[in-house]
């Protein structure tokens, strides 16, 4: 078939069109793996969080309102969703506004109108955002075969699994003192993972780690993560013991950790890789399916003495639970 200038340029624009709708329309599905006999509770929250996000896309949204119908607290509702998905929420919600917006620039839309749509206060701001996701400015978006991305819509889907248990017990305890040195922790793009290892090299290497170490008690050395919300995107994580009855060098802190209920998970193998993976495991399984909410108290990592990089040394995580 012969198509002459127009009828060509027409042709790849509508063939261009519907090939960027199929790849949108379908949803990038991410499946929560839960012990046998999970509430179905947190999943459904969370898609409903999802479908506000997606009905409210245009609009000025309120992460805040987001966690209350995803049933969990601003800090730990983006903290889980970045570790299921890989991704933070503020991430997510700007690929789909450029993904969206990227569509309505080829339905023939005006530029200036759709950044001002998707919140964007300048086309500048909109075409530096635009050209950064998609590789090119909008106006050459319109272009016929122009490559544009496309991040589809989430869906939180549920696969059962009984084949790898974690071992737990729920304890009651009262308010105690804790002394150390502290440093305040990023969660953006999962700096998490890497700030708190350096932060325990950095107390070996000058010797903060020597000197807490040998005043630890029966329970060892903690690590305490806390001051969630406290700081957007962000929290304080404490190389602590027990309070010792001595004055304090220079740099180090005393604090309260109040009383709460705990759900203790035992784990072994080499650190720091076993309790960052128990860690992911106790978000995005344990808690999804056991029913509790994170209390929003510190939670502690219980290291006793011994060789943390023996695949059989032996540690805890405590996190503080409410029904």
């Amino acid at each position: 078939m012969f198509l002459g200038k127009r009828s060509k340029k027409r042709f790849f624009q509508t063939c261009h069109r519907t090939a960027f709708k199929d790849r949108t329309d379908k949803q990038k599905v991410f499946n929560i793996e839960l012990e046998r006999g999970g509430s179905m509770n947190w999943l459904d929250a969370m898609n409903k969080a999802v479908e506000y996000l997606e009905d409210n896309i245009t609009e000025k949204l309120d992460i805040e309102k987001v966690a209350k119908i995803a049933l969990s607290s601003t800090f730990h509702f983006q903290r889980m969703y970045h570790m299921i998905t890989g991704i933070t929420i503020a991430e997510y919600i700007r690929r789909r506004r450029l993904t969206l917006a990227a569509q309505d620039i080829v339905s023939g839309e005006k530029i200036i109108n759709v950044a001002y749509k998707y919140g964007y206060e300048t086309p500048e701001a909109f075409t530096k955002a635009f050209g950064k996701m998609h590789g090119i400015s909008p106006s050459a978006a319109r272009e016929p075969g122009a490559n544009l991305k496309a991040y589809p819509k989430l869906s939180f889907h549920i696969s059962i699994k009984g084949d790898k248990n974690m071992d737990y017990k729920i304890v009651d305890k009262e308010s105690f003192t804790v002394v150390g040195k502290q440093r305040r922790i990023t969660m953006v793009d999962g700096e998490n993972f890497k700030q708190v290892p350096q932060f325990w090299n950095d107390c070996m290497n000058d010797g903060s780690y020597e000197w807490i170490n040998s005043r630890a008690g029966e329970r060892g050395v903690l690590g305490i993560c806390k001051d969630f919300g406290k700081y957007k995107d962000e929290f304080n994580y404490m190389i602590a013991i027990e309070n010792i009855k001595e004055t304090l060098p220079s740099g180090y802190i005393s604090t309260t950790i109040p009383a709460a209920t705990w759900a203790i998970f035992e784990l072994v193998g080499a650190l720091p890789e076993a309790i960052q993976d128990l860690t992911r495991r106790i978000f995005t399984e344990w808690l999804p399916a056991a029913g509790y909410q994170h209390d929003c108290a510190p939670e502690l990592e219980v290291y006793p003495k011994g060789d943390i990089y023996s695949p059989d040394y032996r540690c805890e995580i405590w996190i503080p639970i409410k029904k």
